[in-house]
């Protein structure tokens, strides 16, 4: 029997899941980088912007490991912890509409709001994220579990994504790790469309939920708002998301309490027979 997978997507940001609480799953080091890029690829394998193991944790519900699309193992995924929660709750690995979950920047909630059909809705609480820093007068660094640059900008439709962003992210300035880059308009105190090249896919996604989360935390810092807690929605190319969150009394402070919430969405299922089908026997043999 081969390794069972569902595929989900969170505003067109699309992930393979994979119960792997009994370990089925079994590549590990370079091997298992070149089987999920293999897995990940549109061409070659399943196609996915990244691919999610939900393993075994002895303090919460389940352990997230997240994949980038490249195979390496990436920061906080917010649209594919939207997605490995709705996929533990169909699958049965957790029945209430709340859980805990551990990803690896700690251990983060979750709630079902809705579900009907193959679609949820799900909020996902994350961590506190410290005050944005100002690169210059349109543009803040945002760590929200994954690094982030916002960039300001009255016309986001006509900016080449991919060509602006791939540069931002492999300059010398973000060397060696790069980072995420979100070109955003803000349309009012409380609504945004973002767009966002995403390290590890190495192009512009339709959606990143650390993204806009980084994005509506810097927009209230770019607007100097001042009251004790705000709620924003955002437009990415696959669809709408909210991020709510409670900024700092004081400036240098964190923002807390901060959550997204968002749809989570049942593709479809399959099995992997052989999961190292395509790669050359050296590789298999590594």
């Amino acid at each position: 029997m081969g390794v069972i997978f569902h595929k989900y997507q969170g505003t067109g940001n699309d992930f393979i899941l994979i119960d792997n609480r009994t370990g089925h799953f079994t590549p590990s080091g370079d091997q298992r980088q070149q089987v999920i890029a293999r897995l990940c690829n549109r061409h070659f394998g399943i196609g996915a912007d990244g691919l999610i193991l939900l393993e075994d944790d002895q303090d919460a519900d389940f352990k997230m490991l997240y994949f980038n699309a490249d195979g390496r193992e990436g920061s906080l995924c917010g649209n594919g912890s939207r997605c490995a929660a709705a996929f533990a709750h169909s699958t049965g690995i957790v029945k209430q509409p709340d859980m805990h979950f551990r990803a690896i920047d700690g251990e983060h909630a979750a709630e079902i709001i809705s579900h009907e059909g193959n679609e949820y809705m799900i909020k996902v609480w994350l961590n506190d994220v410290r005050h944005p820093t100002r690169i210059n007068a349109n543009a803040y660094v945002v760590h929200t579990g994954s690094p982030h640059l916002v960039v300001f900008s009255d016309e986001i439709n006509g900016t080449d994504v991919f060509s602006e962003g791939q540069t931002i992210r492999n300059s010398d300035r973000w060397a060696p790790e790069g980072i995420n880059v979100n070109f955003v308009k803000i349309h009012d105190q409380k609504s945004l469309s973002v767009r966002t090249y995403e390290r590890g896919v190495e192009n512009e996604t339709l959606s990143c939920g650390t993204g806009v989360t980084a994005a509506a935390i810097a927009a209230y810092t770019h607007q100097g708002k001042e009251k004790p807690g705000t709620e924003m929605k955002v437009r990415a190319p696959g669809g709408k998301l909210s991020v709510a969150f409670t900024p700092p009394e004081q400036n240098s402070g964190p923002f807390t309490g901060i959550h997204l919430t968002g749809p989570a969405v049942f593709v479809f299922k399959g099995e992997m027979i052989d999961y190292f089908c395509g790669l050359t026997k050296h590789q298999k043999d590594r």
